[in-house]
């Protein structure tokens, strides 16, 4: 697939808005994908969360506790794809 992420804001929870630069957009519930263990333990805090910001170099999202997560990924479920490889389940780092 190969899309990138050209931006993303955090909405209530820990729901993202995701616009990619094909123009697909959507939103997409992470708590809800997403096991908040290792590297994403610090985004159940949502203060932490809401600091999303888009990795223009790598077309990904990412937080500044170093987490981030694979564009491929989160486009599919944002269409309702089947994931691009099978070690894409769960989200989790």
């Amino acid at each position: 697939m190969l899309k990138d992420i050209v931006e993303a804001r955090a909405l209530e929870g820990y729901r993202l808005y995701l616009r990619f630069e094909d123009g697909t957009t959507g939103e997409i519930n992470l708590d809800q994908v997403i096991h908040f263990e290792g590297v994403l333990a610090p985004l159940k805090d949502l203060a932490q969360f809401a600091q999303v910001s888009v990795n223009q170099e790598l077309g990904t999202i990412e937080w500044p506790c170093g987490a981030d997560l694979d564009p491929d990924v989160l486009y599919a479920r944002l269409l309702g794809q089947p994931l691009p490889h099978p070690k894409a389940q769960p989200l989790s780092a």
